[in-house]
């Protein structure tokens, strides 16, 4: 399988902002320019984030989405507010190739079970935030509550591999936005529990991160900070 490089767009309120470790926003502008800049580049593939929807108990701006993928030159993966299989659905009518499931995994992973059997593995991806605790240890960070589980990370990952999922799509919550390098012992971790593929998301500042993320067993390095900033 050949390594991927993924974009990330996050979307707050309908406009394009990055974050640092889930926080301190910074308002960018519009999303539909930053696709026009990725069709450019030629990019394989584009992930879109609505960070705002779960936390606000919204549904996909699906109006938004379909704008966004009929302008799109590239397969585009989206997450954000998703709590129905019916919202899965018209994800794909918007033109999403793969729907990106988070919220729903802490409380109802039998849905995700559903809707890999509905729509066949390959469109369907866990995404699971990790954050380091104050001891060191990686737990399942809860991005809507805003706090840290008691969850062991590999126990999570290998349940969801079992569910069906067909990729798993990995944020290092620490290392958001940092642009300081992946935390590779935690992507070696990661690629030696799952036989799924791995996007792994936080912490690329340069080219060479990339590569040593994908060198360290990543099947993909998703970034935002490097392209939105480095190509002003």
């Amino acid at each position: 399988m050949r390594a991927r490089v993924v974009p990330v767009l996050l979307i707050d309120d309908g406009g394009l902002v990055k974050s640092v470790e889930f926080g301190k926003y910074n308002y960018i502008g519009d999303p539909m320019n930053a696709i026009r800049l990725y069709n450019e580049m030629e990019v394989d593939e584009l992930v879109i984030l609505d960070i705002s929807a779960s936390k606000k108990n919204r549904a996909p701006d699906f109006e938004m989405i379909e704008e966004l993928a009929s302008n799109a030159f590239m397969p585009l993966g989206y997450g954000g507010g998703i709590s129905s299989i019916d919202d899965i659905k018209k994800l794909f009518y918007s033109g999403v190739e793969k729907v990106i499931i988070n919220n729903q995994l802490l409380s109802n992973k039998s849905f995700i079970k559903e809707a890999a059997k509905l729509h066949g593995k390959q469109s369907i991806v866990g995404s699971v935030d990790i954050k380091k605790n104050f001891f060191g240890s990686y737990k399942v960070y809860d991005h809507v509550k805003n706090k840290t589980l008691d969850i062991d990370y590999v126990d999570f990952v290998k349940d969801l591999e079992g569910l069906g999922i067909g990729e798993l799509f990995v944020n290092d919550v620490l290392n958001d936005g940092k642009m300081k390098g992946y935390d590779i012992k935690l992507i070696d971790r990661l690629h030696d529990s799952v036989s799924i593929p791995v996007v792994f998301c936080g912490g690329a500042g340069k080219l060479a991160d990339i590569k040593k993320a994908i060198d360290s067993g990543a099947h993909a390095a998703a970034a935002g900070s490097i392209f939105i900033y480095k190509s002003k």
